[in-house]
């Protein structure tokens, strides 16, 4: 298939052509949820946009595999490989089990995914669940003399490598860059850069999970368990890796260091990160207390597509701040999108041309870089345009396998007007369009003279950025 696809990648720090290593086949392998709490708000921007990646690409032909970790053990509270367990700290708030933590929030963690249509992966792998695997990737890193013990831990040697900030461009002076907490320095470290593989009780008495490794009783570090289930599941070429703009340095640095010594050769072509969700005290954390789950979105009475909506209306690469305001505004025009997609008869025939000729910008946007903001605008560029109900309801219809906003879906909570009289709809719709060429004409009068008929009616039509709705008065 012809590779149109161009998306920025965070290794050449350039827009390029996206071409896979099997022709019309993408592996992608995205960073999974640490289930020690529950997802905020700017976590899952992560996910809604890498949803539309996998979509986008499948919606122009390619085949897609996608592969996610559960993170039920080894990530720290700082990714310095210093401070408490993250699944050990989540227990300890709840009086739980390790386990029952991670089962609560994994749950919790599809369940926010469910309400925000961001699809499951082909694979969901909980680390514990590789433990061996683990330990034999590490096995092999020794052999191969990018591995030593010290302490009874094993650290990664990344003095054996030619270029171990690929992604960042920093020098080893800039060990802090991109690290959440500051570095405590660790004795046993050759290198400070250096990071561990596998941790044993000589670091962590009280850790709950452990298992046995020819280095001592522990569990394995953060990073080793993205690389290992990623060439588990996609095998030793990867395509397309996902995650926040904060995993950069040091969790995706250091995947690429462990996995192309391991393998031997390069392993993953393109970087795809997304920037951070902000409110205006800054980066939305749990560490900060001042994140927001989907739960608090529907206490507040916001359907959480709004909320992917909202994400959709910027791009990927840039920061977005939220506020209540702006998704207030966002969830107004929502359902007077879905209101007017709701009002479109089925009733005609598909005419491909206008068809193929509106998909074909929708397609464009998304091959530019994932321009979903582009993409949305084409959605109402449709309902303005003169083509018949059943053109444009085919047309949203399609759009919407990728952007997952639920557009030709009627629910409870949609002041829809696929309740109202087909008859009445089909009249209101041609009179907005008998108006709409009045104006184009410039013949005000004629214009006003069908808002005065329609307001006799009890229809109020007010015109908008995004066209001319409608709604009873």
């Amino acid at each position: 298939m012809e590779d149109r696809f161009f998306m920025y990648n965070t290794k050449s720090k350039k827009v390029e052509k996206f071409v896979p290593f099997e022709d019309g086949k993408v592996s992608i392998y995205t960073c999974g949820p640490t289930v020690y709490h529950y997802a905020h708000i700017g976590n899952l921007r992560s996910y809604i946009e890498e949803d539309v990646l996998v979509k986008a690409l499948k919606y122009i032909g390619y085949k897609v595999k996608r592969v996610m970790n559960i993170t039920d053990v080894g990530h720290l509270s700082s990714d310095a490989d210093t401070g408490e367990d993250k699944m050990l700290k989540g227990a300890e708030r709840e009086h739980k089990t390790v386990m029952e933590i991670a089962k609560f929030y994994t749950d919790a963690f599809f369940s926010d995914c469910t309400k925000l249509n961001i699809a499951m992966p082909d694979a969901v792998v909980p680390a514990t669940s590789m433990i061996p695997e683990f330990i034999e990737m590490i096995e092999v890193l020794i052999e191969k003399g990018y591995a030593y013990k010290a302490g009874e831990n094993v650290y990664f040697d990344t003095s054996k490598l030619d270029d171990y900030y690929v992604l960042t461009g920093h020098n080893e002076n800039d060990l802090l860059v991109g690290v959440r907490d500051d570095v405590d320095e660790d004795p046993n470290k050759k290198n400070k850069n250096d990071f561990v593989l596998w941790f044993t009780k000589s670091k962590f008495e009280n850790q709950a999970l452990k298992w046995n490794s020819p280095w001592g009783v522990g569990y394995p570090g953060w990073h080793i368990e993205c690389s290992c289930i990623a060439l588990k599941n996609l095998g030793e070429h990867l395509d397309i890796h996902c995650g926040g703009v904060d995993n950069i340095f040091p969790h995706h640095t250091n995947e690429i260091a462990q996995s192309e010594s391991f393998l031997g050769h390069g392993w993953c072509n393109y970087w795809f990160h997304i920037q951070h969700l902000n409110d205006k005290s800054g980066k939305m954390s749990k560490s900060e207390g001042n994140f927001l789950t989907v739960s608090v979105l529907e206490e507040k009475k916001f359907n959480p597509v709004v909320y992917r909506m909202f994400c959709l209306q910027s791009h990927y690469r840039k920061p977005l701040e939220f506020s209540w305001e702006v998704l207030s505004q966002v969830a107004s025009a929502y359902e007077k999108l879905k209101k007017r997609v709701l009002s479109l008869s089925s009733e005609g025939d598909i005419d491909e041309e206008k068809y193929a000729g509106f998909r074909k910008p929708f397609e464009d946007a998304l091959c530019s870089d994932l321009n979903t903001s582009s993409a949305l605008t084409v959605v109402y560029d449709v309902l303005k345009s003169d083509a018949n109900n059943a053109t444009k309801l085919k047309l949203i219809s399609s759009f919407d396998e990728v952007l997952g906003l639920d557009l030709i879906k009627a629910d409870a909570e949609t002041d829809s007007s696929s309740s109202e009289d087909p008859e009445l709809v089909k009249y209101v719709e041609e009179m907005i369009a008998k108006r709409k060429e009045a104006k184009k004409a410039k013949d005000f009068a004629a214009a006003d003279a069908i808002r005065d008929e329609l307001a006799s009616k009890g229809i109020v039509i007010k015109d908008t950025r995004e066209g001319t709705v409608w709604e009873k008065a």
